[in-house]
């Protein structure tokens, strides 16, 4: 093609790569059912630990209250009998006995100290009640007496107030590093189970998803399930999927041994047609119909057979500018269609190149029926590429009247035929099914949509090669 021929036009990135003809949207970000099921069994037994730790913690609470305020009872009433009874030198003696081997302290209680009361929290409240209620109402129990902190208890001996002060550890839930380590390991156990039972549920699925993908792909040995697994439920599963990719690889066989004898067993009587119609048929125009006949049938012929090629091909590095050129070339100098290109130097893709040829022999053909403008009678058809990332993103559009929008999905359906306005010509309703398909087989997406300054543009987008 001249340079002349390769020039700029309407083809803005949003109109590659956005609505009406998303080629790149990227797909939400999913969790694998292997980590939403280890997550949400996770998080159940993590709520039921925590839910277990609580509830002991409340059957816990009571009854450590009582204790704590039974055995400081027991201790300031033994303290308070053991100085009543005692003499003086004795009373000396058994002060400094408590304080070295018991660590009780006792002290007289001035009405100038200062002290903070054993309010903390609910546990210490609660003990410091069962505690008034033990010794009386004028019992104090404080966590601060002059500054300096401790469990202190105020009580009376014939009416002399005191305090005694003892170690605040008596009081208190069970706590420390012990239960850390078990609720860890609780947590560790808990963890490793949840990811065996997610594990032993996805396995199977994942093998499943697998064989489903080899078998979209057209290998049917590859997809083959074991039906030997001791769940029932996946077993019958496993041997319906064989069973359906046992028939399916027989519809695949079916149709590849019916397209074997298609082209023999038309072609043959058609060519005997064609010659016979040379031969026997006096009138000239009569004669030129009846051979055009022929050649339609040859073509549907061909759009059939382009429609069920097997869906396997292997990749090969592409000269998209090669590809385009020899689609425009084979149109000939046929006035009713102009081509002009935008296709960067040695733009390479992966794919098939007789493939992608029929694909743009396919969009050319439609652009040249359906795509003409309505004032010159001529199809202009434009061809842009451009790279993004690992893709090459194409878009082929004409200036024709495009389509309705509830119609865009539907142009790609096979034997669909849209609007009067696109569908005056004669045709097998193929062209646009064999596209997406073709486009498909060499890993890429195809999308229609109507351009923003008029006509249907065509995109496509394919793996780039690597330099």
């Amino acid at each position: 093609m001249s340079e002349e021929s390769r020039v700029l036009f309407e083809t803005q990135p949003a109109s590659l790569e956005t609505a009406p003809a998303p080629l790149e949207g990227r797909p939400p970000r999913e969790f694998s059912l292997f980590w939403r099921t280890f997550i949400l069994l996770a998080a159940l037994l993590l709520g039921c630990i925590i839910a277990w730790l609580q509830t002991f913690r409340a059957l816990e609470f009571e009854p450590r209250a009582l204790q704590s305020a039974q055995q400081l009872a027991s201790l300031v009433n033994l303290t308070r009998a053991a100085l009543v009874h005692s003499d003086s030198i004795a009373r000396v003696s058994l002060v400094k006995t408590l304080a070295d081997e018991e660590g009780v302290r006792i002290a007289p209680r001035e009405p100038t100290d200062t002290y903070r009361l054993y309010n903390t929290d609910s546990l210490s409240r609660r003990v410091s009640e069962r505690l008034s209620a033990r010794l009386g109402p004028d019992t104090l129990v404080a966590r601060e007496v002059n500054s300096t902190p401790g469990l202190w208890i105020g009580f009376t001996i014939e009416e002399d107030p005191y305090w005694l002060l003892t170690d605040p550890s008596r009081i208190g839930l069970v706590a420390g590093t012990t239960w850390l380590i078990w609720l860890a390991t609780a947590a560790i156990l808990s963890l490793a189970g949840a990811a065996l039972i997610a594990g032993l549920i996805n396995r199977p699925l994942k093998k499943l998803s697998f064989a489903a993908s080899r078998l979209k792909e057209g290998d049917f040995q590859a997809s083959h399930l074991s039906e030997a697994v001791a769940t029932s439920e996946i077993r019958e599963v496993n041997i319906g999927f064989n069973r359906m990719a046992q028939r399916l690889s027989k519809i695949e066989q079916d149709r590849a041994l019916m397209l074997a004898g298609i082209s023999h067993d038309l072609r043959t009587p058609l060519s005997r047609l064609r010659l016979e119609t040379e031969m026997s048929v006096a009138d000239l125009q009569a004669r030129e119909h009846m051979a055009a006949d022929i050649e339609q049938v040859n073509a549907i012929i061909d759009k059939f057979l382009d429609y069920a090629r097997p869906d396997h091909l292997t990749p090969e590095r592409i000269n998209l500018n090669q590809v385009v050129d020899s689609a425009v070339y084979a149109l000939g100098n046929d006035p009713s269609i102009r081509v002009l290109t935008n296709i960067p130097p040695d733009t390479l893709v992966m794919g098939d190149a007789v493939e992608l040829q029929r694909v743009f022999a396919n969009l050319l053909e439609n652009a040249q029926r359906y795509g003409k403008n309505v004032k010159t009678d001529i199809a202009t058809v434009e061809i842009a590429a451009k790279a993004k990332d690992d893709a090459i993103l194409i878009k082929l559009r004409d200036h024709g009247s495009g389509v309705s929008p509830e119609m865009l999905e539907q142009l790609t359906q096979p034997f669909f035929r849209g609007d009067v306005s696109r569908s005056s010509a004669t045709g097998t309703g193929l062209g646009l099914a064999i596209v997406e398909r073709a486009i498909a087989r060499m890993g890429g997406r195809f999308a229609l949509a109507n351009s923003s300054t008029g006509g249907l543009a065509a995109h496509i987008k394919l793996p780039r090669a690597v330099n």
